[in-house]
């Protein structure tokens, strides 16, 4: 099915679809009522531009340091992971640091440590700090959500695990 144009009688290039307040709102436009409207579009751009306009839009930029990083391991240079956007070998992520951290850091809403599940042969000092890091972590989400009542349970379960 061919859509016109929502504003002119032109064939619509532009199909997109908003949803406000629950209500699903469709637009088909033209690409110059689209430019009217704000909305760009770039025809046809290679995925490795998508990621490199990405990276630096989110004001990563490594140093100076961490972009003539090189692996003593595999070989691989820091400069090399930024054009392929994959790692040669786990030494990688000591190798750039520096310059992955940022990265790390933005993927995972701050966290840079794993806060995830505990082995089962794992003693309770080792599951005690994994819980305070998820608590930690849910604290931080709370207090930034305004969600103060949740803040003050956590709060004292930390306190808890602490004195524990």
């Amino acid at each position: 099915m061919k859509f016109k144009c929502d504003k002119c009688s032109k064939p619509a290039t532009i199909h997109l679809t908003e949803i406000i307040d629950g209500e699903k709102i469709e637009k088909h436009l033209c690409q110059d009522c689209a430019a009217t409207e704000g909305i760009t579009v770039k025809a046809e751009v290679p995925i490795s531009q998508l990621l490199e306009d990405f990276i630096l839009q989110t004001g990563i930029e490594a140093t100076a340091d961490a972009a003539e990083a090189t692996c003593e391991v595999c070989g691989m240079k820091f400069s090399e992971f930024r054009n392929a956007g994959l790692l040669g070998c786990p030494n990688d992520y000591d190798a750039f640091e520096k310059g992955l951290l940022p990265l790390v850091e933005r993927a995972q809403e701050g966290a840079t440590q794993h806060i995830g599940k505990v082995p089962h042969n794992a003693d309770d000092a080792q599951k005690r700090q994994t819980a305070m890091l998820r608590l930690q972590a849910e604290l931080k989400g709370a207090i930034t959500a305004e969600n103060y009542e949740r803040a003050a349970v956590l709060r004292d379960q930390i306190k808890e695990l602490e004195n524990a």
